[in-house]
């Protein structure tokens, strides 16, 4: 699995559950299709801030790489974000840099956004 597919479930796995209806037990001759569930977008933001508060802290997610996978129990050695930055075609600065580390954060954001999260402008920019 790859680290930033590890960083969206454990995003959308934090999400409140949504009351799910009851099974139909009808009984009919032929199963009728079912039609796609569009799943319902990911506030982001709110799931770390909750994420944060319970963890006592959470450091600077918002801007630090290496804080936010912290915050999610994720490995945030220099060679998980060499990984990450492969994975994201993120490639400024050298591996471990500042420069590197803001870059990979602003496309973790993006791609996050991407993927059905909703991000707000000001962690994406």
């Amino acid at each position: 699995m790859s680290i930033f597919s590890s960083i969206w479930d454990r995003i959308r796995g934090r999400k409140p559950a949504a009351a799910t209806p009851a099974p139909d037990v009808t009984l009919t001759s032929a199963p009728a299709a079912a039609a796609p569930v569009a799943a319902a977008p990911v506030d982001v933001e709110a799931v770390l801030v909750a994420l944060a508060e319970q963890k006592g802290g959470g450091g600077n997610w918002r801007t630090s790489i290496v804080d936010l996978l912290k915050l999610l129990d994720l490995d945030s050695s220099l060679d998980a974000r060499k990984e990450l930055a492969e994975e994201l075609n993120v490639h400024a600065g050298a591996h471990g840099s500042a420069e590197q580390n803001i870059a990979l954060s602003k496309a973790v954001w993006a791609k996050l956004a991407e993927n059905g999260g909703v991000v707000p402008a000001s962690l994406r920019d």
